[in-house]
């Protein structure tokens, strides 16, 4: 695997030259950790102009699970603790005759930032913008092989709970337990904080749980994750308790179902990212839901649960092959509630049989 990470440091380093740059500062952890296999507490990652450096606060940690630094990287620990990696690895670039350095604007804070010029003031800093993020854009195979597993965990997680009695238990309660399932069954740990919304609360986005217990007759809707291997997917899935649903909750359910499919089916390599949501939004907004869409239908996934591309009204750009996205349309009524159906799949070409589902819990309205 080494020679994955060093391709990835040639192709920024390749960016970084043809801008200008004679050596590059990454500091944000899940690009550190996308280039050089680990991402140690506050550690960096230095392209410096002769050798490559991670330079860290401390010794890492072994942390399996947090991945093992690329060995064929050079470790450079601080020798005191308290010290700034950011500022060391400029010092550690000037050192090796760089006259200019790439560093992540969007990630460092002011003071960060002029720290690391009064340390090195010969070195001139230009802004990397968000190279390393249009790399981390598509996926390999070992990336969307550790998303998939993501995915089997997480469907593995959500059935389980199905099969349980649900009535009388609150929303924090079944997050916690979902959360623990989650680990049981091998994540590294939930990929964002589960969401469990019963009730007038089914259907928001980002619902933190509360202590409302579920009741008959309620929407339940649940959103979760799950990380492996640094790398992050989502389910959500509506569901109704008790009894048959209300003949309200089965044209909601059906009519979010379709904004679903259409989102799914429109997801292919040359694909719009505004394609692909103003085919789900169409079909909520054409109902008369417009007032109660979600700012976007989907994004990307992977070192982080929300990366690019965003597939939102006035996203620009068109898709690539291997690259994770999700498709979760939903609306939520306010006072009465909502359906949300979220799936992570992988842009594919037709010939490759199109999009690939990762999440494949059921999605027919089941009343639990």
């Amino acid at each position: 695997m080494s020679e994955v990470y060093a391709t990835r440091r040639s192709r920024l380093r390749e960016r970084c030259n043809a801008a200008g740059a004679a050596a590059a500062l990454i500091s944000r952890p899940a690009n550190v950790r996308y280039l050089a296999a680990a991402a140690p507490r506050d550690s960096v990652l230095l392209l410096g102009k002769r050798e490559d450096l991670l330079v860290c606060a401390g010794p890492p940690e072994d942390r399996p699970y947090e991945g093992r630094p690329d060995e064929s990287l050079r470790l450079h620990v601080l020798p005191s603790p308290g010290g700034d990696p950011a500022v060391a690895a400029a010092g550690l670039a000037a050192a090796q005759d760089s006259d200019s350095l790439a560093v992540e604007e969007h990630h460092l804070t002011v003071s960060r930032h002029k720290a690391l010029a009064s340390v090195a003031p010969g070195l001139r800093l230009t802004g990397l913008g968000g190279a390393v993020e249009q790399l981390r854009v598509v996926k390999d195979e070992e990336e969307i092989s550790c998303l998939r597993i993501g995915a089997e965990i997480a469907d593995q997680a959500l059935g389980e709970l199905l099969e349980s009695i649900l009535v009388g238990r609150t929303e924090r309660h079944l997050a916690l337990e979902l959360e623990r399932r989650l680990v049981d069954h091998g994540a590294d740990g939930p990929a964002f904080p589960t969401s469990v919304a019963t009730g007038p609360h089914s259907g928001r986005p980002g619902h933190r749980p509360t202590d409302r217990r579920v009741e008959e007759g309620d929407f339940l809707s649940v959103c979760l994750g799950a990380t492996y291997r640094g790398y992050r997917c989502e389910i959500g899935r509506t569901f109704v308790i008790g009894t048959s649903p209300a003949e309200w909750q089965i044209e909601l359910y059906d009519l979010v179902f379709a904004a679903q499919r259409a989102g799914r089916e429109s997801l292919a390599p040359g694909a719009a990212f505004r394609d692909v949501d103003r085919a789900a939004r169409q079909v909520l907004d054409s109902a008369g839901y417009a007032e109660a869409l979600p700012p976007l239908t989907g994004h990307g996934v992977g070192l982080e649960i929300d990366e690019d591309p965003q597939l939102a009204p006035a996203a620009m750009g068109k898709l690539d092959a291997c690259v994770p996205v999700t498709v979760e349309p939903g609306v939520h009524l306010p006072g009465r509630g909502g359906v949300r159906i979220d799936d992570t799949l992988v842009v594919r070409p037709e010939a490759d049989g199109g999009p690939e589902l990762l999440t494949i819990t059921t999605k027919e309205l089941l009343a639990l």
